[in-house]
């Protein structure tokens, strides 16, 4: 066995063994790959599993490095694992599913055990330095989105805007910034903005994410920037989980995510929703928010002050189990799984009988948008809804 194998097996061994020894699985059942696939091997049981036979000498990462691409990164397993949702009471461990995940695609990317798709991907990001989630997607073309709102650049206060949203989908920042000037807040962009690197160090590829991360920060040092807004909630979890590991003590950036910021706004009234939105809508709690984060008030608050909908809600702990799929890689490596992961999402919001699904994440818009067209049903993302019935959108 590789030196670097046995590394990772001793790190990970009591990981794997508080998981492989409980027997209950019920991480099974929350797990959005299992719910449409039913395959063992890509179970969180099973990548615990690996750890323990890669411990005693059975496999090395070269022979399940492909089984590890079958994961969203949603986190739904760590929270049905008793292991922590009986923390400080009976095992006193806490499952790391996600993060095991990640080391191991680190690991296997380390020996030269790529994922074909995952590979072009991160060798088009490092050239683009930014996602080629279109074609258009490059340096020069990043503040694009941005054109005739005559936004400033620096500043103590920088809106960062993820690359799906800056090429794809840009009505969402636009509607952002719109909102923000109407509320009289006062934010600029970055000098020269790259990918956050987060869907890099999620495909394995570190070295090239701490590179990508290094630039941003030193481009925020440059321009006096304090506080970072983040629309999205994978830039949330890259700017408040991976920069903080990688700089450490010397990383002082206060992160603040647009959903909360603008439910506060709402509530002090310097934005108050008035043009009713005539639409029956259901929400969808993006994975990194509700089940990573935490965060699952602040878009049903602001849901509520929109005139006109009609809300019907789900259970948030329901929720643990919904996911677009659009998380982890998946989408690049493997499309068609992440096609059955929306399709089974826009299922669930077809039985209430709405016509809208709701989210607060771009990357889960475009793969729930193509499920949705199969059922009528539209997905908007919260921040045009909400701009809609300000008068502020784009």
């Amino acid at each position: 066995m590789p030196d670097a194998d046995k590394r990772f097996a001793e790190e990970w061994r009591d990981a794997a063994y508080n998981c492989f020894s409980s027997g209950h699985k019920f991480c099974r059942e929350v797990c959005p790959v299992m719910q449409v696939t039913r395959n063992e091997s890509w179970s969180p049981t099973a990548f615990h599993a690996n750890v323990v036979a890669m411990e005693k000498g059975e496999l090395e990462i070269s022979d399940v490095a492909a089984d590890y691409v079958n994961c969203t990164g949603c986190g739904a397993c760590e929270l049905r694992c008793p292991n922590s949702l009986f923390t400080g009471d009976f095992y006193r461990f806490r499952t790391r599913t996600v993060d095991l995940v990640k080391a191991a695609r680190a690991l296997a990317v380390s020996q030269d055990v790529h994922q074909d798709a995952w590979r072009r991907w991160n060798a088009e990001t490092d050239e683009r330095s930014h996602e080629p989630v279109t074609e258009a997607a490059g340096q020069e073309r990043v503040r694009d989105w941005a054109e005739g709102l005559e936004l400033a650049i620096g500043g103590e206060t920088i809106l960062f805007v993820d690359c799906e949203a800056a090429f794809h989908r840009t009505s969402v920042p636009r509607a952002v910034a719109r909102m923000l000037n109407l509320a009289g807040y006062k934010f600029g962009l970055m000098n020269e903005q790259w990918c956050c690197g987060g869907p890099a160090a999620e495909m394995g590829y570190e070295e090239q994410a701490r590179r990508f991360a290094r630039h941003n920060l030193d481009d925020w040092r440059a321009s006096g920037v304090r506080r970072v807004l983040v629309l999205d909630p994978h830039d949330y979890i890259t700017f408040t989980e991976d920069y903080p590991k990688y700089f450490g003590d010397d990383y002082d950036i206060e992160i603040v995510l647009v959903v909360e910021l603008l439910a506060e706004l709402v509530r002090e009234g310097r934005l108050t929703p008035h043009i009713p939105v005539e639409r029956s809508v259901t929400y969808h709690d993006p994975c990194r928010l509700n089940k990573r984060k935490g965060v699952w008030r602040e878009p049903r608050e602001l849901l509520r002050a929109i005139p006109g909908l009609t809300f019907t809600d789900v259970d948030r702990v329901t929720q643990w189990s919904y996911c677009s799929g659009g998380g982890g890689g998946l989408p690049i490596e493997k499309p068609e799984l992440t096609a059955r992961i929306s399709a089974s999402r826009i299922d669930k919001a077809a039985e209430l009988g709405v016509d809208t699904l709701v989210s607060a994440c771009p990357w889960s818009e475009r793969p729930l948008s193509e499920a949705g067209r199969a059922r009528s049903i539209d997905v908007v993302d919260l921040f045009e809804l909400l701009a809609t019935s300000l008068g502020v959108a784009p």
